[in-house]
């Protein structure tokens, strides 16, 4: 390591206490997508205490700080470094720190991407190494990475609020990543055990969102039954048929999908005039996507058809599979020198995971270039996931992310 990374690392060191703690305040207050208020609030408060110019209120609750001021329409020819945080919160209303009314909790670890960001912008804004620096870092905290409270967020496309479900797309839309030339992103891993450190990404799936609600008769359960058309029967129907769609999907197209319903009824004895369902179609390329989702079209409207039920369906479009990266190898060093060599993993490029994320959007758009880190326990997205080490999960991902965005390291 060269001075100037030293002192990076030095810096991060100085202000772990900080980091921390801004880590366990965003975990001890998830907030859902969109809805991440407090949360952008906190960080748009301490990117302008580290003197970083600042934009609210992106795509509703993103924030941006950029390490030197600019022109987003005028970029000039410096190079712009993305340091990628996301802001939202899942549910997960059994986790110790679940919200009691919103029973969002940080069970999928993006708070750590925060406290990465966060640390690295403390030591890249420190006079004598952001002089220094080549270009620019924008450190950008997004919202609205999980892809759920599909009712809601289409409410807000109603008001036109938005135009598309997950934030980074929306950002998107809205031009909030024409002056970013690479993006860095994070995320917690979870059952590794081998490694603290895995670099790279392989694909994932892509996925349609649906929203499914089916239009009965509501009449007396017990009196007069007949008098009714039972919405949930025809819900349960097209699940059915839905499953049995399952064995026609190749293995090699990776094709999910789950359902959920979240409303069956209005009363236990009253037949159901209305039941609404959510569900992501996702594969691995979109041709697939596209079949799957007809596949779904078709079992859904079989369940209707049966029980004399109206349907309604919306289709909308979720996130691109993400295109693989090849690790460089200045990620290799930033990590190995902090590490050893022994405790990185190089994650191949010919890896799928059957997950989505929005940073796939970005990947058909710019390089991104990822890296996982350890100090985890439990599933993801259950009440079991907890962070218990730190250091690895909060401070050596800051480290990693604000020597890559160091002159030495630009790619």
């Amino acid at each position: 390591m060269d001075v100037i990374e030293k002192r990076i690392v030095q810096v991060i060191d100085e202000r772990r206490q900080d980091i921390i703690e801004f880590a366990e305040d965003i975990f001890s207050h998830p907030e859902l997508g969109f809805k991440e208020k407090r949360t952008a609030e906190l960080i748009a408060n301490r990117f302008e205490s580290l003197g970083l110019y600042t934009r609210k209120q992106l795509a509703l609750t993103g924030v941006k700080g950029y390490l030197k001021s600019r022109d987003q329409k005028d970029k000039g020819s410096e190079i712009n470094i993305a340091v990628i945080g996301e802001m939202d919160a899942v549910r997960s209303p059994y986790h110790p720190k679940a919200d009691p009314e919103t029973g969002a909790a940080h069970s999928c670890g993006h708070h750590a991407q925060l406290a990465a960001m966060f640390g690295a912008a403390i030591a890249l804004s420190s006079p004598e190494i952001a002089g220094l620096l080549d270009g620019n870092v924008t450190f950008f905290a997004v919202p609205a990475e999980e892809y759920g409270e599909i009712e809601f967020k289409i409410s807000l496309r109603k008001k036109g609020l938005i135009e598309f479900l997950g934030g980074k797309s929306e950002l998107i839309r809205l031009g909030e990543f024409d002056d970013i030339d690479i993006a860095l992103t994070h995320h917690l891993l979870f059952g590794e055990t081998e490694f603290p450190v895995v670099v790279g990404s392989g694909s994932t799936n892509g996925f349609v969102s649906k929203l499914v609600r089916y239009i009965g008769k509501e009449s007396h359960a017990a009196a007069s039954p007949h008098e009714g058309i039972n919405a949930l029967n025809a819900a349960v129907l097209g699940l059915s048929a839905l499953n049995f769609q399952r064995e026609t999907f190749k293995d090699s197209d990776c094709v999910r999908l789950h359902p959920i319903i979240t409303k069956g009824g209005d009363l236990v004895n009253v037949i159901p005039g209305e039941t609404v369902i959510e569900v992501l179609v996702r594969a691995r390329t979109l041709e697939a996507i596209l079949d799957a989702n007809a596949k779904a079209t078709r079992a859904f409207e079989a369940g209707a058809h049966a029980v004399g039920a109206q349907l309604e369906i919306t289709d909308l479009p979720g996130y691109l599979p993400r295109i693989p990266e090849t690790t460089t190898s200045p990620f290799l060093d930033a990590a190995q020198q902090l590490v050893g060599m022994e405790k990185v993993k190089q994650r191949s490029p010919l890896e799928h995971g059957a997950f989505s994320s929005d940073v796939g959007d970005i990947s058909h758009l710019l390089p991104v270039f990822s890296f996982s880190t350890g100090g985890t326990v439990g599933e993801p997205h259950s009440a079991n996931f907890a962070v218990v080490d730190p250091e690895v999960a909060y401070i050596l991902p800051a480290k990693i992310m604000a020597r890559l965005s160091h002159k030495k390291y630009r790619f």
